[in-house]
Formats: C-alpha cells, sequence, structure tokens
C-alpha cells in the first residue's frame, strides 16, 4: 500500500489501483517510488509517498479511540523499546502500539479480548508490514499467562492491567519493562500498587498532556482549542 498526497489531502491505495478524486482519475503506480509523481487524467499532480508510523494511525481501520503517538513515544522512550525485545502486549485494540513495536523489530504477542477486534487489527498488521513479526491473538491474556514464557516488555491497555502487573516477576526477564496505559486514574493508582506489591522497580506514574502552540502576529502561547490529556502510565522494571 502507499499513500497518494496532494497538499494536505492523503489516499490509501494499492499498487495499480485507480483513484477517483474531484481533481480527477489517477491510476498508482504498480512498482511506486517514494517522491514519485503521478498526475491525473485532467493533469493534477499527486505525490507518492511511503507508509510511516503516524500515516498508520491516520489510515488504520479503527475499532475504537487508537493509543496516541505522544503516548507511544513515551513508552519506546521509558523502556528502551527495540529489535528483538519480545513483548506481551495487551488490549490490542486498532493496534497502533503493536505495530510500532513491531516496526521497531520487536516480536509482538498482542491480546485482544473481541474476536471481531482481533480480525481487524490483523488486517492492520497487514497494512504495517509486520504481520511476521506481530502475533494477534483473541482472547484473555490472564488466562495465558502460566504459559506465556518471559518477556522484555510488558505493554498493557486493559482494565485488568494490575492482574497482569502482580505477575510481572513470573513474565519479565531481569531488567524488563513493565508499561500501563490507562484512560483512568484510579486503575494507573491500582497498576502502580500492583507494582510495588511485586517487588519491582523505577515505579513510575505519570499523566501525558501535550498542547500545540498558536503563533501569530498578536503573540505566541499555547493553543485554548481541544484537550491535551489522553490517560495516564505507568512504568516499573524488574530488577
Amino acid at each position: 500500500m502507499m499513500l497518494l498526497v496532494r497538499g494536505d489531502r492523503e489516499f490509501l491505495v494499492a499498487p495499480g489501483e485507480e483513484l477517483h478524486t474531484d481533481l480527477g482519475v489517477v491510476e498508482a503506480p504498480e512498482d511506486p517510488e517514494p517522491g514519485q509523481v503521478v498526475e491525473t487524467h485532467l493533469g493534477e499532480p499527486f505525490t507518492v509517498r511511503k507508509l510511516r508510523g503516524p500515516d498508520l494511525f491516520n489510515h488504520f481501520e479503527r475499532t475504537g479511540a487508537p493509543m496516541m503517538p505522544k503516548d507511544i513515544g513515551l513508552i519506546v522512550g521509558h523502556t528502551g523499546a527495540c529489535r528483538e525485545d519480545r513483548v506481551l502486549d495487551a488490549g490490542t485494540g486498532t493496534g497502533v502500539l503493536a505495530a510500532y513495536l513491531g516496526r521497531l523489530g520487536a516480536s509482538v504477542v498482542t491480546y485482544e479480548q473481541k474476536s471481531e477486534f482481533a480480525e481487524v487489527a490483523r488486517e492492520n498488521m497487514e497494512l504495517a508490514e509486520v504481520a511476521d513479526s506481530v502475533e494477534v491473538r483473541a482472547g484473555d491474556v490472564t488466562e495465558d499467562l502460566d504459559s506465556l514464557g518471559e518477556f522484555d516488555l510488558l505493554t498493557l491497555d486493559t482494565q485488568d492491567a494490575p492482574d497482569v502487573v502482580a505477575r510481572a516477576d513470573d513474565l519479565l526477564v531481569s531488567g524488563g519493562y513493565v508499561a500501563v496505559y490507562s484512560p483512568f486514574v484510579e486503575n494507573a493508582r491500582d497498576a502502580a500498587q500492583a507494582a510495588r506489591d511485586a517487588g519491582l522497580a523505577n515505579v513510575e506514574s505519570m499523566e501525558t498532556i501535550q498542547r500545540e502552540m498558536d503563533f501569530d502576529d498578536r503573540g505566541s502561547r499555547p493553543s485554548t482549542a481541544g484537550v491535551g490529556h489522553t490517560g495516564y502510565l505507568l512504568f516499573a522494571r524488574k530488577p
């Protein structure tokens, strides 16, 4: 898959696919090169763009609110997620976090309780070209904890995350991390307490906030539009 881009408009298309727009009909190239320019039958140019992580966030088929790129960045930065890491992810949803980790070179097993959501996530992994490194399982991760083995990283976006954190000592290699995303502070608090009770170190909780800046002739200030809060992150590490 590729993007055909014109200004701030972009369309997800397959090689050879015919795209109909108000600027005319354009055929996506069979062997696309990033930066290649193709024209509609009316002579209007579109530029070929290769998919990158932020594009996946915008173009994945969604089954709910996906994790925001800023939260994914914090998870990667705080845990050092990297190539050859083995990751247990729970609460797949749309699969944006799992796809980002797969594109880093990690091997990911991700659990989604709703089978129909899991099927959509598998299709999204195909789009992200990480289907070989990200395994999407339909089911409850807590039912399989005894048989999963050890991981370098646990990433959890589920209501029962504290129950998984309580088992982190069994699930993590020495020095491995757990990262929990919680939309509600109560779940973040419970996950933090579970991490301490499990003997994990470097327990850290934070609210994640991002605000855009407005620049105009009058001056510069944070934007008053929108809400910068998305959720809470809990990080902890096995000694």
